[in-house]
């Protein structure tokens, strides 16, 4: 037993130089620095766009909804964002009023916006994956009033040209997706319907709309910073 207790010892005392020197010889590796993602919001970018529309100060109110596409293209420079972005819409956004008349029974009246858009510029301050801006440029809709009396049904349909001004967030949930939400408020020139038989003026229509949008940026908006 004595000498089986020697021999081990003298094992261990060998191998115990040798495991210190493995270790001394061994390299000494730094853990891996961390990867932050920075966003470059410059590029084209397509989208889906919906929302919601009313009039801002007309009784009965023309109200309903919308829903289309964007296409759109930003700069930056540092953290300033410039952009361009155009839009367009299928809209249902309407207001209906009837009535009994002397000598006309029952009368009916409505407004309906069935399409809608902007062209814009826009201005924001990004943070890194998100960008907060304001936006203004140019809007238009397309209108149709319709009137009924007496089994007869007359419309018109016109095109109104305006302005729009607002602001929005939008912000990258993945690489190249981002997903936005923007008030705008929208004023249409007046325009004149059924100049043919009893010429009636709109007066300027002016909408609140709040949207949201899904966009899709092309390009590699994501740069990885070590």
């Amino acid at each position: 037993m004595k000498k089986v207790l020697l021999a081990s010892a003298c094992l261990f005392a060998l191998a115990a130089p040798a495991s210190a020197a493995d270790l001394a010889a061994r390299p000494y590796t730094k853990a891996p620095v961390a990867v932050a993602s920075v966003y470059n919001w410059t590029g084209f970018y397509l989208g889906i766009v919906g929302g919601g529309a009313w009039e801002a100060d007309s009784d009965p109110k023309m109200k309903g909804g919308f829903v289309g596409g964007t296409a759109g293209y930003n700069w930056q420079t540092g953290n300033v964002v410039f952009g361009l972005e155009a839009d367009a819409a299928w809209a249902d956004v309407s207001a209906s009023v009837a009535g009994a008349v002397p000598g006309l029974g029952l009368v009916s009246a409505s407004s309906k916006t069935d399409a809608m858009g902007t062209v814009r510029g826009r201005i924001g301050w990004a943070v890194n994956n998100v960008l907060f801006y304001g936006t203004g440029g140019y809007a238009w809709i397309d209108n149709k009033i319709s009137g009924s009396a007496l089994g007869v049904t007359v419309s018109d349909t016109k095109f109104h040209s305006g302005w729009t001004v607002g602001a929005g967030v939008e912000a990258f949930f993945a690489p190249q997706w981002s997903v936005k939400g923007e008030y705008l408020y929208r004023s249409l020139g007046s325009e004149t319907y059924f100049s043919g038989i009893a010429p009636a003026s709109s007066g300027t229509l002016n909408f609140h709309t709040v949207q949201v949008g899904v966009n899709y940026h092309f390009g590699a908006p994501v740069v990885a910073k070590y």
